[in-house]
């Protein structure tokens, strides 16, 4: 009986890995013919001398001396340098390989929450949503963000090999984890909480420490792995430590970065404690409703600066409380729900506003690794909630799949939004100008690839926009100007 369970499991596994490579891959499958965006992807790609200098000892050596665009990433410069190696500038390799990382995250999330839950068919929900959601089509299909799936890839590999870790504790297997974090933090600095996220899964579903449990022995899904009893969350921590120095200092290192590269202190920022607490308040709604309302997705969105009413922010404020409260006061009896939304509010933390790092609040990149809480706490939460039904069964099959068939019908068209820098700034301004209306950068960003294809008269248009809804925009003054005298010429 267990002999064929167990060949149950891996059958499915087999299946549920196939169908996310596949799926995944034909929704994605457009990308070889998109092209490189004018906005990041010059910088980081088609302009860098770093990427095109070749993936030679020196340069190699080089990438970690070197911060482009105001931050250190080695591991993502790497990558792109061995792209540039394989593709020269032809954009359908760096978009496979960005591909190749989402298909590989999605993988590994499944294999992941299986190994430590044994729940195959939450793990598999978690893993296709995740895979086909459009909110995280800007991760894949934009060059530039190479950055976001490689340093998840990171740290899902960080949580693989930690998972191996609990099971038997040794120095090597811990080492293992501190590299690959490192990894991680050298792709993307966003992953900073990992250390956090970590204590959470130590509780559920690691269950390395109870709060409140009854005593008995621990273990994971494999039935002859155990862990040797429980442990003090204080040793818990303790254990983290390595890990909180390596998140300390690329903390530091980010913020003096933007620092050295925008020329002024992060702290100098015109917002006040209230506006940005509001900011924040909200936005950490508004991440939750373009997952539940996928609609308006856009390459940028304008930062709202004080725009906001207090009195939302006040209101998001008390929900996010009382949500926690909530998930708290469950802990015991539904522990996913607690580290779903802690998850959830603690990923997102780096870039949620608190510290401001740029002219936009909200990205849709930032969701990326985030909303996997948030997908748990509905895999898992949403088949105890019905399990005194007696259709639960056959409602949660036709309802999972009529929403992965909508998420793939969304995502195929956001996809196709990214085909060039024309449709995806045209998109953006379709979908966010009444909302975000003095957001010039798209704009001038769109008059910049018109010009550049000998649409000028459009490109003029384009750029008194911007100069419109930012007086004093120099450099969009500078290309009108240039514009203006091209057209004359014609």
């Amino acid at each position: 009986m267990i002999l064929d369970t167990a060949m149950n499991d891996t059958r499915a596994k087999v299946l549920i890995c196939i169908f996310l490579m596949v799926a995944t891959f034909c929704i994605y499958s457009q990308v070889q013919d998109h092209e490189f965006i004018n906005f990041d992807d010059n910088k980081l790609v088609t302009e860098s001398s770093l990427v095109q200098a070749g993936l030679t000892n020196e340069n190699i050596i080089r990438v970690f001396t070197t911060t482009p665009f105001g931050g250190w990433l080695p591991i993502t410069s790497i990558s792109y340098m061995l792209d540039y190696q394989l593709y020269g500038l032809n954009p359908t390799g760096f978009l496979l390989t960005n591909l190749f990382f989402h298909i590989a995250n999605s993988l590994l999330l499944f294999l992941i929450l299986f190994r430590m839950t044994g729940a195959i068919w939450q793990s598999a929900f978690v893993a296709v949503v995740f895979a086909l959601h459009p909110l995280n089509v800007e991760s894949v299909a934009w060059v530039a963000e190479r950055k976001n799936v490689l340093s998840t890839f990171f740290l899902l590999l960080t949580i693989w090999a930690y998972i191996r870790y609990a099971e038997k504790p040794t120095t090597k297997r811990y080492s293992l984890v501190f590299l690959l974090f490192a990894f991680g933090l050298m792709s993307k600095s966003m992953i900073v909480t990992l250390p956090f996220v970590l204590l959470l899964l130590d509780y559920w579903p690691l269950e390395r420490f109870k709060l409140g449990r009854r005593e008995r022995e621990f273990k994971i899904a494999q039935k002859d792995k155990y862990f040797n009893g429980e442990k003090n969350i204080s040793k818990l921590v303790l254990e983290k430590f390595p890990l909180l120095i390596l998140s300390a200092l690329c903390s530091i290192m980010t913020l003096i970065l933007f620092k050295k590269a925008h020329g002024e202190p992060v702290a100098q920022d015109p917002f006040s404690i209230l506006t940005i607490l509001t900011n924040v308040m909200i936005s950490y709604f508004e991440y939750l409703w373009k997952m539940l309302w996928p609609k308006g997705l856009a390459i940028l969105y304008a930062h709202p600066g004080n725009t906001l009413a207090v009195w939302k922010g006040v209101l998001c404020g008390i929900a996010l409380l009382v949500i926690t409260t909530i998930s708290i006061k469950l802990i015991r009896k539904a522990p996913y729900f607690v580290v779903g939304w802690f998850w959830y509010l603690g990923t997102l933390i780096p870039v949620i506003g608190f510290i401001p790092l740029g002219q936009h609040l909200i990205a849709d990149r930032y969701a990326y690794l985030p909303l996997i809480g948030i997908f748990v706490i509905i895999a898992w939460g949403v088949p105890e909630l019905l399990k005194e039904w007696h259709y639960r069964k056959n409602v949660l099959k036709a309802s999972a799949g009529i929403l992965i068939l909508t998420l793939m019908l969304i995502t195929w068209i956001q996809v196709s939004h990214w085909k060039s820098s024309i449709t995806v700034f045209k998109h953006a301004i379709k979908v966010t100008d009444k909302k975000y209306p003095g957001f010039s950068v798209v704009h001038y960003n769109l008059g910049n690839t018109l010009r550049k294809e000998g649409r000028t008269s459009e490109a003029i248009s384009h750029y008194k926009m911007a100069i419109k809804f930012k007086p004093g925009f120099a450099a969009a003054q500078k290309n009108l100007e240039t514009a203006l005298r091209s057209e004359e010429l014609e």
